[in-house]
């Protein structure tokens, strides 16, 4: 019987010894504001698991999604800006 093992294991060792470039690095810190903006949300989510929403926890989670969606407005439109042709 012979043994089944992964055929990619040095693929995958070999890349974790890489770091990220210059322009991930700076696709990370466009969207940095959504991702703050997600944690927040998901952290007003959490607070009601383990209980009821109550009015003020419902209105920190409409408060946060609003701030989701305002976070990847911003996004979108930078993404449609940097398109010649389009958002003109």
């Amino acid at each position: 019987m012979t043994p089944i093992v992964a055929l990619q294991a040095l693929v995958t060792a070999a890349s974790l010894d890489i770091e990220p470039t210059a322009t991930e690095l700076d696709a990370i810190d466009r969207e940095m504001p959504l991702i703050r903006a997600e944690v927040e949300l998901l952290d007003a989510q959490i607070m009601t698991i383990d209980r009821p929403a109550n009015e003020l926890d419902e209105r920190r989670i409409r408060r946060a999604g609003r701030k989701v969606l305002a976070a990847r407005r911003v996004l979108a439109n930078k993404a449609t800006a940097q398109v010649p042709g389009v958002g003109a």
